[in-house]
């Protein structure tokens, strides 16, 4: 049955066809035939809908929609009137009723009010559930995420946060890596030293040491005074390296050996000076890729990875998309903003290739160009409803005669295999799993290089 409905009217015709109707749309129907049993139903019940007439003898309509206001605020109610007091039925919304209808009224008058009413309700329990769920994540800022993979993720920050253990944070862009650094940072017991982060990408090599390291006056043309560099500047803190990965080959044995030291020594300096420093760093790229292609020392992605904590993409924790678009409507507006069902419905299901950057610049754009307090579906990017999604994007294209998805899969692996010259870590970043899975599907299917022909059978 759906949901519950509680009716109440001493008219025992219209009661009965009230209940009729609504069942008849798939309700459960409990009835009362005055105010004061409707109350004791509704005790018993606790139901999300009511629907009471507004002149009973007894206890009237107004009377009851007060008492189940107080009693069960969230409960809604519909107020049923005779068409001549209107005036009475507007009154009874002042003081909390969703709505009212008019005697007599049409089955799909009755049908649509209750539908919205419905409707208004579980987005406000919705509405409520996200509130709270953001009020339990304040112990870690701005990371938001009720997902599986995130309580996990989570897990792993409140153990980590308080050692001096070094962590690489792997993931895609704008899946919050920095977030992660921070929080790791400020539940840590050098939250009162500074946080200092660094993107190893967006300097230039030759300048890279010198930030790092700092220099001394006359090391260089332009040296015109001593420097700090950023282990020095981060002293009693947490350093975090962003795209690590971006790092020249040149510059790796350092920072290895600060790693293992805790001494740096400045661009023209006279020796190591020591430092008080935790390190945490994060890459877009796949550590074993780079790795393999030679654009990463080992050793040191070793030493960086004492704890590896790996982002998972939006697209893999669905489940956290309304949370975030609950969080971002918050920041960028006020609570008053909702968005239809369908409209999260669209969003939830959009892959989000940027990630939660992605998600809060769509939240962000849809605050400031929409039509009123209540997103639409029409008001969502096109892309995001699906509709920009043309039979040439898709990722396959499935063949006419039919394919067991073992068969399919099957066919995935190989491609990949093949496209990356059966380099098995690029063919595994390809595939976005870990190399040991895909070394898995290999011995599954029983694909080699030399049995590639079989993939057929």
């Amino acid at each position: 049955m759906g949901q519950e409905i509680l009716v109440i009217d001493d008219d025992a015709s219209l009661r009965r066809v009230l209940e009729y109707n609504l069942q008849e749309e798939g309700y459960e129907v409990c009835t009362a035939a005055t105010g004061e049993e409707g109350l004791e139903v509704f005790a018993r019940r606790q139901p999300p809908l009511v629907i009471t007439d507004m002149k009973m003898p007894g206890m009237d309509g107004l009377q009851v929609l007060k008492e189940i206001k107080k009693q069960a605020p969230d409960t809604l109610v519909i107020i049923i009137t005779a068409f001549g007091a209107v005036d009475a039925a507007v009154e009874a919304m002042k003081i909390g009723a969703y709505d009212y209808i008019t005697k007599p009224f049409n089955r799909a008058a009755l049908r649509l009010t209750v539908q919205k009413a419905l409707q208004f309700n579980r987005l406000a329990t919705e509405n409520r559930q996200l509130r709270a769920e953001l009020t339990k994540l304040d112990d870690f800022g701005k990371i938001v995420g009720v997902s599986g993979k995130m309580q996990n993720i989570l897990d792993v920050i409140r153990k980590v946060a308080d050692t001096e253990a070094t962590v690489l944070i792997t993931g895609e862009s704008g899946t919050g890596k920095e977030l992660v650094a921070r929080a790791i940072h400020s539940l840590s017991s050098r939250r009162a030293g500074p946080f200092l982060p660094i993107n190893c990408a967006a300097i230039p090599p030759d300048l890279l040491e010198s930030e790092l390291f700092g220099h001394v006056k006359g090391a260089f043309t332009g040296a015109i005074k001593d420097k700090l560099g950023k282990f020095r500047q981060a002293d009693g803190g947490t350093l975090f390296l962003d795209e690590v990965g971006e790092l020249p080959l040149s510059m790796q044995p350092k920072l290895l050996r600060i790693l293992q030291e805790r001494l740096v020594e400045p661009v023209g300096g006279k020796g190591p000076q020591k430092i008080d420093v935790r390190i945490l760093a994060a890459t877009n790229k796949d550590p074993e890729a780079a790795i393999a292609a030679g654009a990463f020392r080992e050793d040191l992605y070793y030493r960086l990875a004492v704890i590896p904590i790996h982002l998972p993409p939006l697209r893999e924790r669905q489940e956290d998309v309304p949370l975030l678009i609950r969080h971002f409507i918050a920041k960028h507006g006020d609570n008053k903003i909702t968005l239809s069902p369908e409209a999260q419905t669209a969003l939830t299901n959009y892959a989000w290739p940027g990630n939660i950057r992605e998600l809060e610049n769509a939240v962000a754009r849809l605050i400031i160009m929409r039509q009123g307090d209540a997103i639409t579906l029409a008001e969502i990017a096109d892309k995001m409803r699906g509709g920009g999604e043309s039979r040439t994007d898709r990722v396959i294209n499935l063949p006419e005669a039919g394919y067991s998805l073992e068969q399919l899969e099957k066919e995935v692996v190989l491609e990949a295999l093949l496209r990356h010259n059966w380099n098995q870590t690029a063919a595994a970043r390809f595939l976005q799993i870990p190399r040991h899975v895909l070394i898995y599907r290999m011995g599954k299917f029983g694909i080699t290089p030399e049995g590639t022909s079989k993939i057929g059978n």
